[in-house]
């Protein structure tokens, strides 16, 4: 009979666990300088690896060769622990053995001195799920073991265990497991057994293990009998219903855009495909969360995660505090999902409301994205792009040799005012606001952006301004970017400093109010001034705490 993944490739020695290296390490010297307690404590989430390690600490008590940090595996007491059939070695497994009398019975026996071995061990699993008269009954042993008994106990929630407990045992946190060492695995594990996979479907797996080996195992032996003992990516996708993520990027696209349609259009196609609202929701947060991180620590998502470069193509396209705020909602609508008429009406409310609290755009909003680097002031073209060699004009050097449409010439200093007329949206507008006009000639129009907001520069957002520039001034155009420092003509430099004088009037109008300046000299007060927001301004009316 073929055993299950998770069985087979259960960890026999503290050098096969895979992700606990911290306690492994303790656990390790306390066997090499003797220093045994008679109870230990492992706590962690489901199929970290506690229960395993209680039987690795068990054969490395009870081996043969002697108490040792590495078991040899090959005597009769090894095997008998491996296969589950050593008569020292007593599991208990609390869920289903709650009651004191079996607690005292099995207490009673460890009085007896092993049979076959140097120490009876006795492993607990769940052991918040006893009484509390089975604890208290467990608690004497525990003040004063019998030189003979060794406990090892396993939980996955130790706020249930009592203190009185917890004081007379050696606790070990068990961590749940990174991402990338539950990937490295499942590939160790398909190698040896021979198994063909695609490297795009580990990552996939590893991340619905959510740090369980046990889960990826089973989750592997799953996408084994899915693909017809292959590991395919499409097929693991399927399997895990993550047909849904593809969905949920249209989704933040759409947001991107501002496109209430478009949001519609990816919830209906959610709705036919049987996508779970609630689940939707959770994994939309759950992508927020790493579009956030991304933003923040663009090292901290794999180089070779899936959804890597999506991340990356998303990640200029939203402000950090909108992406918090998206997540707020997102969360929020989960929790509200049973109160909503339906499934559907609930999700789409959520979408919904993040469209109504998303912000006007602001200068600076664009945030740093991970990019390849190239030097300033280096050229990027855009698509057909003419006289690639000649160098650009400068401000105040403009040429233009074919007529624009009257309201429509191509002035660096009205530049600002002419890319708020375009009508482009998301990541190509974001382009346009973080960009200065340093000169035209002819059909060819020159653009400086800054080095910061280099990853504006994708071909699809290039395009999109150039074609709509074109179409605006009523002419083909050649758009070429230039790497460089703008000398403060961007519509985003323009717009921050007339937001800034906006905000500097205000506080001088407050400043002089009859009725604020009797407050301020009546009670000793102070205007804060971080709390006033010119009227009209697109942060007044963003609500403090959506």
């Amino acid at each position: 009979m073929t055993l299950a993944l998770a069985r087979k490739w259960r960890p026999r020695s503290f050098a096969e666990m895979v992700g606990q290296e911290h306690v492994v390490r303790a656990l390790r010297n306390a066997l090499e300088q003797n220093r045994l307690h008679h109870a230990y404590l492992m706590t962690g989430t489901r199929g970290v690896g506690k229960t395993t390690l209680a039987r690795v600490m068990a054969k490395a008590l009870n081996c043969e060769t002697g108490v040792t940090a590495s078991p040899c595996g090959e005597c009769s007491t090894c095997r008998e622990i491996d296969g589950g059939r050593f008569v020292d070695l007593i599991e208990l497994d609390a869920a289903s053995n709650t009651q004191v009398d079996q607690m005292r019975d099995l207490l009673e026996n460890a009085l007896y001195a092993p049979t076959r071995a140097r120490f009876k061990v006795y492993i607990i699993d769940e052991v918040h799920m006893l009484s509390r008269s089975a604890f208290n009954a467990m608690l004497k042993t525990l003040e004063e073991p019998p030189e003979h008994v060794k406990f090892i106990l396993a939980t996955t929630d130790p706020q249930k265990v009592p203190v009185t407990v917890l004081s007379r045992c050696l606790q070990f946190n068990l961590k749940q497991i990174p991402l990338a060492q539950i990937r490295d695995q499942l590939a160790t594990v398909l190698g040896r057994e021979q198994i063909e996979f695609e490297h795009g479907a580990l990552p996939l797996i590893a991340r619905a293990a959510q740090g369980s080996m046990r889960d990826g195992l089973s989750l592997l032996d799953q996408a084994i009998a899915h693909g017809g003992g292959r590991v395919l990516e499409t097929a693991v996708r399927e399997m895990l219903g993550t047909v849904g993520e593809e969905f949920l990027f249209q989704l933040l696209e759409a947001l991107s855009q501002a496109s209430g349609p478009e949001l519609l259009a990816a919830a209906d196609g959610m709705q036919e495909c049987g996508v779970s609202f609630e689940s939707a929701l959770q994994d939309l947060a759950a992508l927020l969360h790493r579009l956030a991180l991304f933003q923040a620590v663009p090292e901290a998502i794999d180089s070779d995660a899936p959804e890597r470069s999506r991340l990356e193509a998303l990640a200029g396209t939203f402000a950090a505090e909108d992406l918090q705020l998206y997540y707020q909602i997102a969360v929020q609508g989960r929790s509200e999902l049973p109160l909503a008429p339906d499934e559907y009406a609930g999700f789409t409310m959520t979408l919904l409301r993040m469209l109504a609290f998303m912000p006007e755009p602001a200068a600076g909003d664009a945030p740093q994205a991970s990019a390849p680097a190239r030097p300033a002031g280096q050229a990027v073209r855009g698509p057909a792009v003419a006289g690639a060699g000649t160098a650009p004009q400068r401000p105040g050097s403009e040429t233009v040799t074919a007529a624009p449409a009257p309201d429509a010439r191509l002035d660096p200093a009205r530049w600002a005012d002419l890319v708020v007329s375009l009508k482009l949206g998301g990541m190509a507008r974001m382009l346009a606001q973080h960009t200065e006009l340093i000169g035209v000639r002819g059909a060819r129009v020159d653009l400086r952006v800054a080095v910061a907001h280099k990853h504006l520069l994708d071909k699809p957002y290039r395009d999109k301004l150039q074609s709509v520039l074109g179409e605006h001034l009523g002419r083909p155009v050649q758009i070429e970017f230039h790497l460089g420092d703008p000398a403060g003509a961007t519509p985003a430099q323009v717009e921050d400093r007339e937001r800034q004088a906006r905000q500097r009037s205000a506080i001088e109008a407050i400043d002089r109010d009859p009725f604020v300046r009797e407050l301020v000299e009546s009670f000793d007060a102070r205007v804060a001034d971080e709390s006033i927001r010119p009227a009209g301004d697109a942060q007044a009316r963003r609500p403090a705490d959506a």
